[in-house]
């Protein structure tokens, strides 16, 4: 009998070129379907939360996948993970109706970008955080972040690549905190554009940086021109934090 299965899991994405299975480049999902073959005994397809982008990492992720084999749930994630580099990591395994659908059945994701703003930089954030050494404000950062927050067409901060329907998305909350040296970006939405975090964060930095006002950011939402935005941030900051499910799955 064939089941749904959903896995929770996490992974540091530096060594891969994103989620998406790629023709020459190794990616989480390619990696994953590999070991789960492996476990079950059958060729394995699955479906993920998002297209993370190369490099980027997931402290939540969620992935779909069907089989015929009858190993238990809760005995799946060992086997799994005995098979997985150290980087990817299977939390647990939950069984769903066959309707599931990772990207499909999520209600928002929240992802989170780290910066490491001190003038000298850390080992222990390179790849996790992007080194920023010139003072940030953070205060100014969130005047500019809250100017996003609603459903606006967010054309002007996404880079061209993957085809979508509608450019218009909602986004909850996008909040910025400081502890120490390192400053916090949550943003929280029904969907995201390609690039549109890293997009959104490197416009808040602008603001900061005094190249735009906060108050300008409707004004650039409204234009749809991805040159007035800020710049597209380092990937290596870039985490998904958060999923929502009307299904028990995390």
């Amino acid at each position: 009998m064939e089941r749904n299965i959903a896995l929770k899991m996490m992974y540091n994405g530096t060594a891969y070129h994103g989620w998406q299975v790629q023709k020459n480049a190794l990616s989480v999902a390619e990696t994953l379907e590999q070991a789960l073959a492996s476990v079950v005994g059958h060729p394995v397809k699955c479906t993920g939360a998002g297209r993370t982008d190369a490099g980027v990492h997931a402290q939540v992720y969620l992935a779909n996948f069907r089989t015929t084999s009858s190993i238990p749930c809760d005995r799946l994630p060992l086997a799994v993970n005995t098979r997985l580099p150290k980087d990817i990591v299977v939390v647990k395994a939950t069984q769903v109706p066959m309707s599931f659908n990772a990207i499909g059945s999520c209600r928002k994701k929240e992802y989170t970008y780290r910066i490491y703003n001190s003038r000298l930089g850390n080992p222990f954030y390179v790849d996790r955080a992007w080194f920023y050494p010139r003072h940030l404000d953070e205060e100014v950062m969130q005047r500019a972040a809250s100017q996003f927050v609603g459903t606006h067409d967010f054309r002007a901060v996404r880079s061209v690549g993957t085809q979508t329907k509608t450019t218009v998305r909602t986004v909850y909350y996008f909040d910025v905190s400081r502890r120490g040296d390192l400053i916090e970006c949550k943003v929280c939405a029904n969907g995201f554009l390609y690039n549109m975090v890293r997009a959104m964060v490197g416009t808040v930095v602008y603001a900061a940086e005094g190249k735009l006002a906060p108050e300008d950011i409707p004004a650039i939402l409204d234009s749809g021109n991805r040159t007035l935005a800020g710049p597209t941030v380092p990937p290596g900051g870039l985490y998904m934090t958060k999923l929502w499910y009307d299904q028990d799955v995390l």
